[in-house]
């Protein structure tokens, strides 16, 4: 399929590139890096932990050292292992992927400090982004569209029952340094308002450190949809189109697709616009994804921004064909972006779901040895994954063991290359999320596009 422009190379960099990239991760991401870099020419330096001797990471990188115990905090998320290990190694610069360390402003800070490029935007734009009362009130100053809600983060319980009423029933409690579903919950009347609140401030506390509360309007049966946005040191800021990433549950993405079904060419160019000013408000660099809800009437929210690669950045390098991490990279060694608005061309339709070691039906992880693995392959399917036969999947970290791509010309044709992809995927040994899968994807709801946040509480009654 015809592409507007070329991929990326590696002659396309600002005054300098790096000598050697530490990359701060594990798993599926790492490799994901250590691929870029090899384009790149770029020597790596992997890290890893005492649980992950035999990570493919650990054989595929130039170079690696172990930084501690099994422990994420004893290892990928201790800050002065990581940086030991990049003067040790003399390495330049640091990846951090996503996860652990990636959206952490003081990491960030004490990699400069140390003079090592953070591959990332700047500190204060992550401190700015990661706390999401700051973010929202940012983004009403620079009248981007917001869910109604608090003026600033909730400072006395006493104003609860008058905040609710003015914003109206039904309301959302969130955490304002939250992530991942943690510290959020839902009001529908006021006899519930105390307890959730209370609930919801002492998950935030233990989750984040932080037991700051915001509030807002509670959109019923919403999409989630998602902008990625580029933008170079220059102030030149493009957006790559959105992903649709309503399949979730407890607010965790299991599928994603680029570009959605339901936007038009004109609400694609408005919310990506939308995007793109949210992000040069605060004169953002780097990679970036804007987060809204989109209601059933066509409006769109601000909901948070992602100061990072995120898992799903293979959907928009499929209808794209532009490598964000090697962009990523590029943009992090002060080059300017290679292309403008004008050259962003979208073909097809992608869609990629995520494969977790866990029980099907009870979503508990399954941890353990896979005795056998065969990847599925043929035209249009990509598959992430740094599992194999005789992997033994660790009990101390995420259960995604990896991310299956599929492309066609068309969201049928996705589908399609999707089941066959799944169906030909063999793990044997523990148990997956495959079989959950194949059946969202025979869905009546799912092949018509009829997608919101609720998807998979309807798909669970069916």
């Amino acid at each position: 399929m015809a592409r507007s422009f070329s991929p990326l190379s590696r002659y396309e960099t600002g005054e300098f590139m790096f000598k050697k990239i530490l990359i701060a991760n594990r798993g599926e991401i790492a490799l994901r890096i250590i691929n870029a870099c090899k384009e790149l020419g770029i020597p790596t330096v992997g890290v890893y932990s005492v649980a992950d001797r035999e990570s493919l990471h650990v054989k595929l990188a130039d170079e690696c050292i172990c930084i501690g115990a099994a422990a994420s905090s004893k290892s990928y998320l201790s800050i002065p292992a990581i940086i030991a290990a990049a003067e040790i190694t003399g390495a330049d610069a640091i990846h951090p992927g996503y996860g652990f360390l990636a959206e952490n402003a003081h990491f960030a800070e004490v990699c400069k400090a140390c003079g090592i490029t953070f591959i990332g935007p700047k500190a204060e734009h992550i401190r700015l982004m990661g706390n999401k009362s700051r973010a929202r009130d940012t983004m009403i100053h620079k009248k981007v569209p917001v869910v109604p809600g608090s003026d600033g983060p909730i400072t006395n319980e006493a104003e609860l029952p008058e905040l609710a009423e003015g914003i109206g029933y039904p309301v959302i409690l969130k955490a304002s340094s939250g992530g991942g579903g943690k510290g959020m919950r839902i009001v529908r009347e006021k006899s519930e308002l105390l307890s959730a609140y209370n609930m919801a401030r002492t998950e935030a506390g233990a989750a984040f450190g932080d037991e700051t509360m915001y509030m807002e309007k509670y959109i019923e049966n919403p999409r989630h949809i998602e902008v990625q946005i580029v933008a170079d040191n220059a102030g030149n800021t493009v957006h790559l189109g959105e992903r649709e990433c309503s399949i979730q549950r407890n607010h965790q993405k299991l599928i994603e697709e680029a570009l959605s079904s339901v936007l038009t060419p004109e609400q694609r160019r408005e919310m990506g616009n939308t995007a793109k000013k949210a992000a040069s408000a605060i004169g953002y660099s780097s990679l970036g994804t804007v987060e809204f809800l989109l209601d059933g009437d066509g409006r769109y929210y601000f909901m948070e921004m992602n100061t990072r690669i995120q898992v799903e950045h293979t959907v928009t390098e499929g209808v794209t064909d532009i490598d964000l991490v090697k962009l990523q990279i590029n943009l992090a060694a002060e080059a300017k972006l290679p292309f403008t608005q004008r050259d962003v061309k979208f073909a097809g339709h992608c869609i990629e779901c995520r494969i977790n070691a866990e029980d099907p039906v009870s979503f508990m992880p399954s941890p353990g040895r896979i005795e056998a693995f065969h990847a599925p392959g043929g035209l249009g399917v990509r598959l992430e994954t740094a599992a194999y036969s005789g992997y033994t999947v660790s009990p101390y970290y995420d259960s995604m063991i990896g991310k299956l791509i599929t492309f066609g010309h068309d969201r049928p044709e996705a589908i399609a290359r999707m089941k066959r992809a799944l169906e030909m995927f063999f793990i044997e040994g523990i148990k997956t999320n495959i079989p959950m899968h194949l059946k969202i994807l025979e869905d009546e709801d799912f092949q018509a596009g009829n997608l919101t946040t609720h998807f998979m509480e309807r798909f669970a009654r069916k």
